[in-house]
């Protein structure tokens, strides 16, 4: 059964950084894609960063771009993203997901199988 546990939410001033977590079991497959997603209140989904493990291949929203960066540990079970220069409109609750391996981008645009309950992160101005 693949898990995805997310951690690293909290509250933030404007300008300022976190780093979230998404530890993930139960893959059985080698390669896959793994990424973060947002969902503000009101607001659609948005794919926000994704990656896929074997060529480390990014994708950015352009939201975040120059902003944040997505990251997979050594061990290949835990994926970050590091949020620096943070702003009230990154406010939203952040998922972790996963599926076989697609094109980073592509898994972004159109979600992904597997998924992780949220992290909530609140950015005060």
């Amino acid at each position: 059964e693949v898990q995805l546990q997310a951690s690293g939410g909290g509250l933030v001033q404007a300008g300022g950084s976190l780093r979230l977590s998404c530890a993930h079991s139960g893959f059985t497959f080698d390669d896959y894609t793994i990424g973060w997603f947002r969902q503000a209140p009101g607001k659609e989904r948005e794919g926000v960063s994704c990656i896929t493990k074997s060529s480390g291949t990014t994708y950015y929203a352009d939201s975040v771009k120059g902003r944040f960066t997505i990251s997979i540990d050594n061990a290949g079970s835990t994926v970050y993203l590091q949020m620096n220069g943070l702003k009230p409109e990154d406010t939203a609750d952040y998922y972790c997901a996963a599926d076989h391996l697609l094109p980073s981008e592509v898994a972004c645009k159109h979600g992904m199988n597997y998924w992780g309950k949220g992290t909530q992160v609140t950015v005060s101005s």
